[in-house]
């Protein structure tokens, strides 16, 4: 029976696999609005009705499908900032910045799935949260390291008192960190994303032609707002 039960769980994973390979092709030339469960059943050579054993909807081959790429960016971005010394604060956050542009630009189908227009009709669920902030945790500990030890040096501007309950939600990301640098981090970090979506959507073209100069000197520019030392 263990066997029996084994061998199905290995077929069954086997089988998921390859219909979230074609799903990705398919986000490729329609788009994760096009995305469709029969599309993906012909291409398998399986009936309709067998697909739904696996994904009974769409929007559960979505929500799997964007899980997985939160998975891939959180783990590129854990491996390379993982690379650099603890002690080199402003190169582990342009570490971090890196493997940020460098997955979007290598995966942009599966990048604009996560940071693209919404699905029109679709609600990502709860089970999206862990796998999304897996990059921002890196984030927390960059700055929470760096506070630590002394190597942020931010004016103390004082946080608008209507932001007060926004920043309550990030204090948990980046522990012992005042509020006014983490709104300078998430300052900065959102013009990490910005530029990455330039980039990959083409704002980019015919304008800024050396982009990976380009976006370590930005990166550097966002780093002096959050007052890391450079």
């Amino acid at each position: 029976m263990t066997a029996s039960r084994t061998a199905r769980e290995r077929v069954r994973a086997e089988l998921t696999k390859e219909i979230t390979d074609i799903a990705r092709r398919q986000l490729a030339t329609d788009g994760a609005g096009g995305l469709s469960l029969r599309a993906v059943a012909r291409e398998m050579g399986m009936v309709s009705s067998a697909i739904y054993r696996y994904f009974p909807s769409r929007d559960d081959l979505l929500t799997a499908l964007i899980i997985d790429s939160y998975n891939a960016l959180g783990a590129a971005v854990e491996h390379t900032e993982a690379t650099t010394p603890r002690e080199d604060h402003l190169g582990r956050w342009l570490a971090a910045c890196h493997a940020v542009r460098d997955w979007g630009v290598a995966h942009p189908h599966e990048y604009a799935l996560i940071y693209g227009s919404p699905v029109p009709g679709y609600q990502a669920p709860q089970d999206t949260i862990e796998a999304r902030l897996r990059d921002v945790a890196v984030l927390g500990r960059i700055m929470s390291d760096a506070w630590r030890a002394g190597a942020v040096r931010a004016a103390e501007d004082p946080l608008p008192a209507e932001l007060e309950a926004d920043v309550a939600g990030l204090r948990e990301l980046m522990p012992g960190v005042p509020d006014h640098v983490i709104w300078r981090a998430l300052t900065a970090w959102t013009a990490l994303y910005g530029w990455v979506n330039f980039e990959v959507f083409g704002q980019f073209n015919n304008t800024i032609e050396n982009r990976r100069d380009a976006f370590t000197h930005s990166m550097r520019l966002a780093a002096g707002t959050i007052g890391l030392a450079q």
